[in-house]
């Protein structure tokens, strides 16, 4: 291990290609005048200003954490058509959520999306029949055109030879569909890395204090950097909220007198070792309303979700003993006791979905995306599903260009002649980029490990040759961080360079997979700090 105790000090010089410096970055946003000031780097922000940026916006895109810090790194990690919603007659909705399913794992980012077979078991007693379930599947694979195979139903036997842990006790039948998985994390860096290649200036870190205002409008706002403490401003002729569970706190900056806008809901996840490889993922109705997840992902094993209402200030957010207890129990209809032990937890999660402001169950309530216009001129948006990122992007921006009388509107490229599916940074096959790594490593020098070059592919696409060259460089970033995840610490001193990595979670959890993992020991935080430091 004596390679490891000189990783800190490798690798400390930015490599050609990397961003500005936190310095220089505050320095720009300080000095110009933008177009569009998006506050709010989850997913729905980052989209926005890359949709914004791409139609000829001077834009800033500021978190007052990380990006996809919050809700967007917290959800159920899926890209799909929402199997659920056909039970509330929301066909079209089902296809709009197909269409863009297929667009983001085809053509935009087929090298951070892989598809994913789905088992809907249908028990005795079950709150579906097996004959409601499979014209289900059938439907829901009809409006995706039939691009994931027909829907269809198979035999419990069939079924468990793919998911060993499957519970087959009073297991009538299985029904079968499709859709796509992905790391909500990788996916909103990527996308930040589109923003900033489009032009977009970007910080993490960075949060707003107050808001500026000229004769009764926002125009910019007041920031803190959060990693020393600098003060600094910035301009904008357009101020959009897109704080997530914080847009009404924002608001209230506006205008001290708004109402609530929205409601929030939690959703806990809890992640496990896998006892025996999954090829199948299951999706188990719970009641006529809620399905339970069991996704194997990373590795590992996802369970969840809860739905239930949040009060309170969404900082503080976390999973509980009543969740744990509900996950695994709500699991425990179709997954075996001994997948389920409480040992095999590796990591919980909860976020916070943004729901319309309303009356009703939250499990009931629809994911639509709500722009409002406040007394100050700031646009808040919240709400909306991870699956429909590049559609709310251009919702919002569509938004912008029909406001009435505004500069902004008349200085937009025409939102209509945007390319439909601009692709990600990194955009490859990933198989391709996996074979080429471990024949050559990517460039001259040792093969790297099966798992790693897997890894790199499907989470930085042919980005993965540039994290390859580093370790080439220098055999020490070739070393694997722990010894029981595929990732290298060439990783880390790419995700301080290339992908605003500031803190060590920022590392472990949303550039790397360590903390989902339970691998962030005292050890490796220790050595990510110095190396971040370096």
């Amino acid at each position: 291990m004596s390679t490891l105790q000189s990783v800190p000090a490798l690798g400390t010089h930015p490599a050609s290609g990397s961003h500005a410096s936190r310095a220089e970055t505050r320095e720009q946003l300080s000095r110009a005048t933008y177009d569009l000031l998006v506050i709010g780097g989850g997913i729905l922000g980052i989209s926005t200003a890359w949709h914004a940026a791409q139609a000829g916006l001077r834009v800033a895109l500021v978190d007052a954490g990380d990006f996809a810090g919050a809700t967007s790194s917290a959800s159920s990690k899926l890209l799909h058509g929402g199997l659920r919603y056909l039970q509330t007659g929301a066909v079209k909705l089902v296809a709009e959520n197909h269409f863009e399913r297929r667009a983001v794992s085809r053509q935009v980012a087929p090298h951070l999306a892989n598809p994913l077979t789905f088992y809907l078991p249908v028990y005795k007693g079950g709150p579906h029949g097996a004959a409601k379930l499979g014209a289900g599947v059938f439907a829901y694979s009809a409006l995706s055109a039939f691009g994931d195979g027909v829907g269809h139903v198979i035999s419990p036997a069939k079924a468990a030879r793919d998911v060993p842990e499957l519970r087959t006790d009073n297991l009538k039948a299985v029904a079968v569909y499709g859709d796509d998985q992905m790391n909500d994390s990788r996916m909103a860096l990527m996308t930040v890395r589109a923003a900033a290649a489009a032009g977009a200036t970007v910080l993490n870190h960075a949060e707003v204090t107050g808001l500026r205002f000229t004769q009764g409008r926002v125009t910019g706002a007041e920031l803190k950097d959060r990693t020393d403490g600098q003060e600094f401003g910035v301009n904008a002729r357009l101020v959009l909220n897109a704080t997530g569970p914080w847009v009404d706190h924002l608001r209230k900056m506006e205008d001290p007198n708004s109402a609530p806008s929205i409601r929030l809901s939690k959703g806990a996840h809890l992640v496990l070792k896998r006892t025996a490889p999954w090829k199948a993922a299951l999706a188990t109705p719970i009641d006529k309303y809620r399905i339970t997840f069991a996704l194997p992902w990373e590795d590992m094993l996802l369970l969840g979700t809860t739905d239930e209402e949040f009060e309170g200030d969404p900082a503080d957010v976390s999973v509980t003993e009543k969740d744990t207890a509900q996950i695994l129990d709500e699991a425990a209809f179709s997954v075996r006791d001994q997948q389920l032990s409480r040992d095999l937890i590796t990591y919980s999660f909860a976020g916070l979905r943004v729901l319309p402001g309303g009356p009703g169950d939250t499990s009931k309530a629809k994911r639509e995306t709500v722009v409002t216009e406040g007394s100050g001129g700031m646009l808040s948006v919240a709400g909306g599903k991870w699956t429909t990122f590049r559609h709310i992007g251009r919702t919002v921006m569509n938004k912008l260009a029909a406001l009435p009388g505004h500069p902004l509107a008349e200085d937009m490229e025409p939102i209509a002649h945007l390319p439909k599916k601009l692709p990600l940074p990194g955009i490859a096959n990933p198989n391709a980029v996996a074979h080429r790594l471990l024949v050559d490593g990517g460039t001259p020098g040792p093969r790297m490990a099966p798992e790693t070059a897997r890894h790199l592919a499907t989470h930085y696409g042919s980005l993965s040759f540039d994290i390859a060259r580093l370790a080439n460089d220098n055999p020490a970033l070739a070393e694997r961080i722990h010894p029981d995840a595929p990732e290298i610490w060439a990783q880390v001193a790419y995700a301080r360079d290339h992908e605003w990595a500031e803190t060590v979670d920022d590392v472990l959890r949303r550039r790397t997979t360590l903390m989902i993992r339970g691998l962030d020991t005292e050890d490796v935080r220790a050595k990510v700090k110095d190396m971040l430091a370096g």
